[in-house]
């Protein structure tokens, strides 16, 4: 088998090869915690619950965002949970979810999923050229949300800073989903109006696991609280004026209201959340500033690198994070293969989600890439070609 251990990775686009502290595999394994589910009974569960609670907090600290909800089940399904809870904040008058063509291709998929059979409509990533301009001009009295991704799925910054702004004066929500590391290094959307954040949470303590289970950070403005999704776990006293943990505004979820709840997600990965909550304790702040500066030089280091071979180029002028795009002499299929023989796993092929960018490989670089491996990658790409 051919594993991220073994083989210099570059393959990201939505799951990506971090460092997992040995204590998170530990923690998590212990008795008490080893269940996907937050608890019904609060009572005899405080200590998931107290887990479930530091999870919400760093996460909300992290995003600059006032509320967490305790997990989804990746961030595909956050993202899509965001669509909804935005055309319910509007009380279903608002039926048009402008989203970018920069989304994730698979969370898209996932949104129109979710909508199939509604009266909402995905629109706005018809067309790939589409940028926050031409979103802009879209925006109208039947808009819910605009959603995009920072950084996108080709791994640009998206320029977000004013954006809240223009989508409030339409009365729209601003819906932004982000690479939680790369909060490490970048303004949080908290702190320029988003409301409501998601992310894709793997990269916090996980490994790549086949594709999953995976975590869906999910953080909205405290005062859409009663319209958000899943599950909350809030701090409270006993009767004798003890601390204790309860699951709180439950009244929203649908094990009580039925087909009347905010979502018909009823558990959620709480495990991967622990993990994430232990994983943000080990790092602490500086350990993330760190993993999110060697991801972002190391990304930068190796896209000079590729750029200056013959044959291949760089295709961003924007700012990016630790992800980019690259054109090649011929088919990334072909040149991937080529890789795996030199136990290299090679990047992306864009061309399978977007016949427009034939010969176009989305490259992602992490911490765990050594400089030798980067080297080595380069070198490999020069010989392919």
């Amino acid at each position: 088998n051919a594993d991220a251990y073994h083989y210099a990775c570059f393959m990201g686009a939505g799951a990506y090869n971090h460092f997992v502290p040995s204590v998170v595999g530990q923690m998590q394994m212990r008795e008490e915690f080893y269940t996907a589910y937050t608890p019904y009974q609060p009572e005899v569960s405080q200590g998931t619950l107290q887990a479930m609670f530091e999870y919400q907090t760093m996460m909300a600290e992290l995003t600059a965002m006032d509320v967490v909800n305790a997990s989804h089940y990746d961030g595909a399904t956050s993202i899509a949970e965001a669509a909804l809870m935005a055309y319910n904040v509007g009380r279903g008058r608002r039926k048009k979810v402008l989203v970018s063509p920069a989304v994730n291709p698979d969370y898209r998929a996932v949104m129109r999923t979710y909508f199939q059979g509604t009266d909402i409509t995905v629109t706005g990533d018809e067309d790939p050229a589409n940028d926050l301009e031409a979103l802009k001009k879209m925006l109208d009295k039947d808009t819910a949300c605009l959603v995009l991704q920072t950084p996108n799925f080709f791994g640009e910054l998206e320029p977000a800073q004013d954006l809240a702004d223009v989508v409030h004066a339409a009365g729209a929500l601003l819906v932004v989903h982000v690479d939680p590391h790369s909060l490490g290094l970048f303004t949080p959307p908290g702190q320029y109006g988003a409301d409501i954040v998601t992310a894709e949470g793997q990269a916090l303590g996980n490994a790549l696991n086949f594709g999953g289970p995976y975590l869906g950070i999910f953080a909205a403005n405290k005062k859409y609280v009663r319209k958000m999704p899943g599950r909350l776990v809030g701090q409270t006293v006993d009767t004798k004026g003890r601390r204790g943990f309860v699951l709180t505004l439950s009244t929203r979820e649908q094990h009580i209201r039925r087909e009347k709840a905010t979502s018909n997600i009823c558990t959620n990965t709480g495990l991967v959340a622990l993990g994430a909550a232990i994983y943000l304790a080990a790092m602490g702040k500086q350990g993330i500033k760190r993993v999110a500066e060697l991801s972002y030089h190391k990304a930068h280091y190796a896209a000079r690198q590729i750029d200056a071979l013959a044959g291949y180029s760089l295709l961003t002028d924007r700012p990016f994070f630790k992800e980019f795009v690259i054109q090649c002499p011929q088919s990334v299929a072909e040149i991937n293969r080529a890789l795996l023989k030199r136990q290299i796993i090679g990047g992306y092929d864009l061309s399978q989600r977007y016949p427009d960018r034939r010969n176009q490989m989305l490259v992602a670089v992490t911490e765990m890439n050594t400089r030798q491996q980067i080297d080595d990658f380069v070198a490999a790409l020069k010989e392919v070609a």
